[in-house]
């Protein structure tokens, strides 16, 4: 039976899109849309469709809870869903609304059905909760994209220090001097290591780090817009900002509009998380890229191996990033238009944009091979 990847890749999309054709969750362009459709005829793809915790007499049903708000989860959940069909295993998926007591009101919900194993995107707060109770009944679970100190779990995430520092790195290497960030959530790992990340191109650097010019985003597109707005208010705004992932990048292009701002020409941006429309709009971001279904489709490898070998250690699997170099970063504007902006001194808002050749740095184009 044909998968969603192959069928991503017959008709020239991504698995992504390949799913909103499926259930109707986002529009997609009607040449696009008989496309997919088109190709799930000919490669005969069927669907499995699985009520929650109620799997298959012959097969066995893997948990998981993610905040499925994000756009970024809808590719990670496919990877999953994908590599579990193949285990012989199906999926019965929860919202943990990334609150911690809806988390294990999820986990304790699942764990009543005839769950052999769990997928988590744990929220800050699942040591206290949501952790003692899959100890307490010895079901076997993988930790995804958001990682915890001690090794004593099996974890897969990306490498978010390594290229959110590619991406600072590359604001400061065209002559940004007050580049802010909008952060995710406190206590959550992704928040932590792309704040490292920050922090350690400043340094590389030899640019002092303006604390003042670090807003928590609260990982959400509202949350991102009110602290975009915040930066803006400041006597000195920054020049240039990054925003740790894809719904506060929504907020903070949504406060430059509302301000009229102009992308990259008042202000460069830079992002962690990909969207799928990135190349579409103007101007087209830069971003580091998660490969959100690998990732997903790696962690159900990595259950299935405890599954198999209950004693085996407990790993801990790092994925690289790719930097997706668009424009607005802005960095193929002239040296005194960026020393103008890191003085302060901002142009007429609404200006046209500058672009012309966008100069890839080193860092930037070796991101995924940064430690």
């Amino acid at each position: 039976m044909a998968t969603m990847t192959e069928v991503a890749d017959a008709a020239g999309c991504s698995t992504t899109t390949v799913s909103h054709v499926l259930n109707g969750t986002r529009a997609v362009a009607p040449d696009t849309r008989r496309r997919v459709e088109r190709v799930l005829r000919e490669l005969g793809y069927r669907r499995r469709v699985t009520r929650p915790g109620h799997a298959p007499r012959n097969l066995a049903a893997v948990g998981m809870t993610i905040a499925a708000s994000n756009s970024y989860s809808i590719d990670l959940v496919a990877g999953v869903e994908q590599e579990l069909a193949r285990a012989g295993r199906v999926l019965v998926l929860a919202d943990s609304h990334d609150d911690p007591e809806t988390e294990r009101r999820a986990v304790a919900s699942l764990l009543s059905h005839r769950i052999e194993a769990m997928v988590l995107a744990p929220t800050a707060g699942w040591t206290e909760r949501t952790k003692p109770l899959l100890v307490e009944r010895g079901v076997p679970f993988v930790l995804v994209d958001r990682l915890v100190q001690g090794g004593d779990v099996d974890q897969i995430a990306v490498e978010n220090e390594p290229g959110s520092r590619a991406l600072v790195e590359h604001l400061l290497s065209v002559g940004h001097r007050r580049v802010g960030m909008i952060a995710g959530l406190p206590g959550l790992s992704t928040t932590i290591e792309r704040e490292l990340g920050f922090r350690r191109a400043h340094a590389k650097r030899g640019a002092p780090v303006d604390p003042s010019l670090i807003e928590c985003g609260e990982s959400s597109v509202d949350g991102g817009r009110r602290a975009m707005m915040r930066m803006l208010d400041r006597v000195e705004p920054p020049t240039a900002i990054f925003t740790g992932n894809n719904a506060m990048t929504v907020g903070a292009l949504t406060a430059l509009r509302q301000r009229r701002i102009s992308v990259p020409d008042d202000i460069a941006v830079v992002a962690f998380d990909d969207f799928e429309w990135s190349p579409l709009v103007n101007p087209g971001l830069t971003a580091a890229a998660q490969p959100c279904h690998a990732l997903g489709a790696r962690a159900v490898q990595l259950l299935m191996s405890r599954l198999a070998n209950p004693n085996q250690p407990r790993r801990t699997v790092r994925v690289p990033v790719s930097i997706e170099h668009r424009e607005s970063c802005g960095c193929g504007r002239s040296r005194a238009d960026a020393e103008s902006r890191a003085a302060g001194r901002w142009p007429h808002q609404g200006a046209a944009a500058r672009v012309a050749g966008f100069a890839t740095t080193p860092e930037l184009a070796h991101a995924a091979s940064v430690g």
